[in-house]
């Protein structure tokens, strides 16, 4: 058999202005995902790790870490060994997590994105390399949007409105504690992804909930002036509340 993947390539050509993903049947009747790089291709398993390892018979390495860690009891250091191996298990799951949401397999996105916030907390909790740390600290933001984005998006699909909202809130809760501990509240208003992630949740509210955006509508009545219109809004506030106590 042919060892290079020439044809494959040739039929699908990269494209750096999109992130190219699919699904495949692979040996054994197992489907797997493929994307598309500029210089081949990545060729990901579904569940357990990526690349399919199982560092010391493990689903991923991060259980193989939890097992040796409850084995060996307090106190747990990670050794260099270990911090090269989570680096790479980083970014395979970035790699899956970027594949579940483009194929729009929000519930499977959220999955890998919590599995790499529960690595990253472990990861505090066992190193005094804060270089190291922080190398990864730095983009929790980034992980934690994508989780609240496609947790958010599934219970959409699930027509639960309420419960993506919920899902917003959490994260941007998260997102709070995060800038408490390394930076600060005023860095946490002007940051760009909790303003993405409000823009989505008052998205959310103007679209599900009639009473959001009546309020809005209100509030740029009164600084526009327009009391009548203003008026107006508070009577039809006043007639969905008397309808919600019914």
């Amino acid at each position: 058999m042919a060892e290079h993947i020439d044809a494959i390539l040739r039929n699908w050509p990269y494209d750096p202005e999109t992130l190219s993903v699919r699904m495949v049947k692979a040996s054994g009747g197992r489907t797997v995902l493929q994307m598309r790089v500029d210089l081949g291709l990545l060729q990901l398993e579904t569940t357990g790790r990526p690349d399919g390892a199982h560092p010391g018979g493990y689903q991923t390495y991060f259980d193989y870490l939890i097992a040796r860690a409850m084995e060996a009891g307090e106190p747990f250091s990670l050794s260099e060994v270990d911090c090269r191996e989570i680096d790479r298990e980083f970014v395979q799951f970035y790699h899956r997590r970027l594949c579940w949401l483009r194929l729009q397999e929000y519930r499977r996105a959220a999955a890998d994105a919590e599995h790499t916030l529960g690595l990253m907390d472990f990861c505090r909790l066992h190193t005094d390399d804060l270089e190291w740390l922080m190398s990864h600290e730095q983009y929790r933001p980034y992980v934690l949007m994508h989780r609240v984005q496609a947790q958010a998006l599934a219970e959409l699909e699930a027509s639960q409105p309420d419960a993506a909202i919920a899902c917003i809130d959490q994260g941007l809760e998260e997102l709070r504690e995060f800038f408490r501990r390394y930076a600060s509240d005023e860095e946490f208003e002007e940051d760009d992804i909790v303003a993405r992630l409000r823009d989505f949740r008052d998205t959310l509210r103007e679209q599900f909930d009639p009473r959001f955006a009546l309020q809005r509508q209100l509030e740029e009545a009164i600084a526009a002036e327009e009391y009548e219109r203003a008026a107006a809004i508070r009577d039809e506030l006043a007639r969905l509340d008397k309808r919600g106590r019914r």
